[in-house]
């Protein structure tokens, strides 16, 4: 038995597959259902996804196989990196003087027929192969080979689908950080307002008016309110499996309260809420945002004297909760709603204060309801008002068991 050599660049090809964080990660459909579309094409009866390390080859999948690695030196893919830009194949392992006395020849899987295309890094680096092996001995025809060669171009692509989300994960953990800052930030002045509001509002019992022991009383609760939202939202931004666990029963009459005392809506601000569930399984922190931004929103790019905000909650036929906020202000125009989701896109117009938008809470809000698996829309026309419209996904009866 030949033992294969290292290859030419080891210390690169590892760093390169190290990269990846692929190896000892469990089995996943998009490569299972490559190996068995390979398996079907050459009509043989294994295939492997093998990524080989410093001491084995690791098998992402494998199909009509059990083992889950075997040591390097015994490895056909292992000599087969060393031709990384053309396909290596073994017809007959019996009269192959590197083979015929491999354990894998000899013993399970009983290899004989051996056909693998090196899967290999955008710098021409050798990670593993996508192969397929049989029984006994045999050739591939051309269009075999042929889709066998683009089935490993699949494996690369998902190889480097993998490695850019863990790009984007490590970019978004660093924006994390930089928000915890800016909300470490915020929340200094936030408790000073609250700490100032009870001061006040001992004093205001003795000195103030009902109304406006209320109102400080109100600033108070605001305050704290706004300061634990900041806290829920740091923590859901913590990562996509953490806002998943979040998702609790939420009451609808109890959040409705809650938003209502929030929004504080003055004497010319009627909001009206229609639900036609009693409950909701959510994220709640997220409804909250969502929700919070799109009623604001109606209050502050309102052109009337008389705002009026309808507010329903729904499940759908497509078992998905259907929120939608309804508003009688001045309507967006339909050049403006196919840019109003994009982040640091800001609406000419000033708000009825005479504030200029950031251009952050909409696209804030889309995420958020992406990120939740859901989609969001808004519906408009100038000077009559502005529907937006999100769903968020319900859990089904399964999962609701589980």
């Amino acid at each position: 038995m030949k033992i294969p050599e290292l290859y030419d660049l080891e210390y690169e090809r590892l760093s390169a597959l190290k990269s990846y964080s692929i190896l000892d990660t469990v089995s996943e459909k998009d490569y299972d259902e490559i190996t068995a579309i390979a398996s079907e094409i050459c009509q043989t009866p294994i295939s492997l996804i093998s990524f080989v390390d410093e001491k084995r080859q690791w098998f992402k999948s494998s199909h009509g196989l059990e083992v889950g690695e075997t040591p390097r030196e015994h490895a056909f893919c292992a000599h087969a990196i060393h031709t990384p830009f053309v396909p290596f194949v073994v017809t007959d392992a019996w009269k192959d003087e590197r083979f015929f006395d491999n354990p894998l020849v000899t013993g399970e899987p009983g290899v004989v027929f051996y056909a693998g295309v090196p899967l290999n890094t955008t710098k021409g680096l050798p990670l593993g192969t996508l192969c397929v092996i049989d029984h006994k001995p045999r050739k591939l025809s051309e269009k075999q080979m042929s889709s066998l060669k683009a089935l490993s171009n699949q494996v690369v692509n998902l190889l480097e689908l993998r490695r850019k989300t863990m790009q984007l994960e490590q970019a978004n953990q660093e924006l994390y950080h930089f928000a915890k800052l800016a909300a470490h930030d915020i929340k200094t002045p936030l408790n000073n307002i609250v700490m100032i509001a009870d001061v006040l509002s001992q004093s205001a019992k003795q000195n103030f008016s009902i109304e406006e022991v209320n109102l400080v009383d109100m600033i108070g609760v605001s305050s704290r309110r706004l300061g634990n939202m900041i806290d829920s939202l740091l923590k859901y931004y913590q990562g996509d499996a953490a806002s998943k666990a979040q998702t609790s029963v939420v009451n609808v009459a109890d959040m409705i309260h809650q938003l209502n005392d929030l929004l504080s809506p003055n004497e010319n601000t009627y909001i009206r809420f229609h639900a036609q569930v009693d409950t909701i399984e959510v994220n709640k922190t997220v409804i909250n945002q969502v929700l919070l931004n799109l009623i604001s929103n109606a209050i502050k790019y309102n052109d009337k004297e008389r705002i009026t905000i309808d507010i329903s909650i729904a499940l759908d036929d497509e078992n998905n909760y259907k929120f939608s906020v309804k508003d009688n202000g001045r309507g967006i125009s339909p050049e403006a709603q196919e840019k109003i989701f994009e982040i640091f896109t800001v609406n000419s117009q000033a708000d009825r204060f005479g504030n200029q938008g950031t251009g952050i809470g909409l696209a804030t809000v889309k995420k958020l309801v992406h990120r939740s698996g859901g989609n969001i829309w808004v519906k408009s026309a100038l000077g009559f008002g502005a529907t937006f419209t999100f769903t968020i996904p319900a859990p089904s009866a399964e999962q609701r068991r589980a």
